[in-house]
């Protein structure tokens, strides 16, 4: 299934289209790598401002060993999907361990939180390993060139589009190559109103001729989205409020908020409680979230369960927050 000239065809795209990035023409394997996490789940426009703010502040892998995960997690704040930046930071401290980057995919695979992409990305871009790096562009691209309808989800899928994109590869070229993939998909195969008639593959494109392009590539329907009802109830007395820190086994892990009910009436805080906010809608990957926000302002500190701590106001930007949390004492301000 090889196919030299579309190898050729888009590596000649990516010389005179590819995307001018912060992190672009590096052979640093730490600042690749920061990049390759953040933009997992992240658009481009904001994850490149995030990437120079965390080489300015962690410039070396030894600097995110370092740090405290508070820290970490401060500056990744409103990039949601957390795991990434505690898995991030682990994986730092292990690099450190063991004396430096790993130069081979397993090594890097065995890094806490990298997965084959990330292993392939950034094992190809800093080393020269050849390995090829399949995310959700490539897929697209590779469907719709060679009219693959084969799930992307699926088991099957992920083996069938790995091994072709392993085909692809060009002797010596795999980091540019993929980095000329993930480009065309992003800013000419797109998701809507791809760029066909302007296509340098577009001679052999199996979707554009065959009238699929929209089809292509499939997904197998996933399960329902469930909502989640919270109230918080931001509690003021003399400029301190009560937070508490999430712990391990439901959303939001190391992050903090205010008092949280769910799934119960409103406590009494021996005051009475203003609604700030109803049903604001966040959404996360798995569910929807809806919350409700109160402001209490009791004469005296109310009982609360022995995880929340009385913090000063003032110092709030020193908890790293859910964006949710955010949003809500946006209203509150």
């Amino acid at each position: 299934m090889q196919n030299p000239d579309f190898t050729t065809a888009l590596l000649r795209w990516f010389a005179q289209y590819g995307r001018e990035l912060p992190w672009r023409g590096i052979d640093d394997p730490y600042g690749i790598w920061v990049s390759e996490v953040i933009l997992q789940q992240t658009r481009i426009e904001q994850g490149r401002d995030y990437w120079s703010r965390f080489m300015q502040r962690f410039p070396t892998v030894e600097a995110l060993a370092a740090a405290s995960e508070d820290e970490v997690l401060r500056l990744w704040q409103g990039l949601g999907y957390y795991s990434r930046a505690r898995n991030m930071h682990a994986a730092a401290r292990q690099i450190v361990q063991q004396g430096g980057f790993p130069h081979t995919i397993e090594g890097l695979r065995a890094l806490k939180g990298v997965g084959d992409y990330t292993a392939a990305a950034v094992g190809s871009m800093a080393f020269g390993l050849p390995a090829a790096a399949v995310d959700g562009n490539v897929y697209r691209v590779l469907s719709r060139h060679y009219g693959i309808d084969t799930p992307i989800n699926t088991t099957q899928g992920k083996h069938t589009f790995q091994a072709l994109a392993d085909q692809l590869l060009p002797q010596g070229e795999a980091g540019t190559f993929n980095q000329a993939l993930m480009d065309f998909g992003a800013t000419w195969c797109t998701p809507q109103s791809p760029r066909c008639l302007d296509c340098p593959v577009a001679q052999c494109c199996d979707a554009l001729h065959t009238g699929r392009t929209t089809l292509l590539p499939v997904k197998e329907k996933k399960l329902k989205v469930q909502e989640r009802h919270l109230t918080y109830i931001y509690i003021r007395h003399e400029g301190m409020t009560a937070l508490r820190r999430r712990t391990a086994g439901d959303i939001w892990q190391g992050l903090w908020e205010p008092l949280l009910i769910e799934g119960a009436p409103l406590p009494d805080l021996g005051c009475p409680l203003t609604l700030v906010a109803s049903g604001v809608k966040h959404v996360l990957t798995h569910r929807i979230l809806l919350a409700d926000f109160y402001l209490a302002e009791p004469h005296h500190r109310p009982p609360l369960p022995a995880q929340y701590q009385w913090v000063n106001e003032n110092n709030l930007d020193n908890y790293a927050l859910p964006r949710l949390i955010e949003k809500l004492l946006e209203k509150l301000h």
